[in-house]
């Protein structure tokens, strides 16, 4: 006598079998838009990544001195060595921090990063006047590459305003005094003043800061021991324009 065939079990073993092969279907078919959704994603992660990493630079340098800048190690590989000798706020002459302000950026107490009133003019002049303020030379210095690429506008200008949160004005002109190249090979003020003077950059007078000030543009044509006519007249304005932020308390930031 033939057995009952148990119709519940065998059409329950076909809905499984169905619903297996409906899962390997739609697993073999393209999901639209995967490719470009992962693309998107990895970039996504890449971005936040490199934010992130921004971040962390950002807070280490505010208060860790950087021991090397990109440009000091792409000089050091030219010229086979460098000088450098970072000395702290406090062993500096504040003539030459005045000096430095007046030379590069009169407003530097009272911009936050980027000075639009003097970016405005640069585009009026057609780009022949420069608008980096020091805040902008500090971080192109410590974080990125010399030259006048877009991407390292875009980056520094980004940069720039986190910068200018998270660190003090008077840490910024400290960090500026001491990455900025003074002659070929010769960074910072630390070994600027001796190299130039024979004096410590504590003990430089007003017309030395204002000469050290004044070769900051072109460090490799002009000489702040041998000053041509060009850098004496520079330096006198330089005096006059430290004597002014001074006056009208443009140096409160720094002192």
């Amino acid at each position: 006598m033939a057995k009952p065939v148990n119709t519940s079990r065998s059409g329950s073993a076909s809905r499984r079998s169905k619903a297996r092969a409906a899962a390997r279907k739609a697993s073999d078919t393209p999901t639209p838009g995967g490719p470009t959704r992962l693309i998107a994603r990895a970039l996504l992660w890449a971005v936040l990544g490199l934010v992130g990493l921004a971040g962390v630079m950002v807070l280490v340098f505010s208060t860790i001195n950087p021991p090397i800048t990109p440009y000091m190690m792409s000089e050091r590989a030219r010229l086979g060595e460098i000088t450098h000798d970072w000395v702290p706020m406090d062993e500096i002459a504040p003539v030459m921090a005045r000096a430095a302000v007046a030379a590069e950026d009169a407003d530097f107490c009272l911009h936050w990063g980027l000075d639009l009133k003097a970016i405005r003019t640069a585009m009026a002049q057609g780009g022949n006047r420069g608008a980096s303020t020091i805040s902008q030379q500090v971080v192109k210095n410590v974080y990125l590459w010399q030259g006048r690429s877009w991407l390292r506008k875009a980056l520094e200008a980004g940069l720039t305003p986190a910068v200018e949160a998270v660190w003090t004005k008077r840490r910024i002109l400290e960090t500026y005094l001491n990455v900025a190249e003074f002659d070929e090979g010769v960074f910072g003020v630390g070994m600027a003043a001796p190299h130039y003077f024979g004096v410590s950059a504590a003990d430089l007078s007003e017309v030395q800061a204002a000469r050290l000030a004044a070769i900051l543009p072109d460090p490799k044509g002009r000489s702040a021991s041998s000053p041509s006519d060009f850098v004496r007249r520079r330096a006198g304005q330089i005096l006059d324009g430290a004597a002014t932020i001074r006056r009208d308390g443009r140096d409160d930031c720094f002192e």
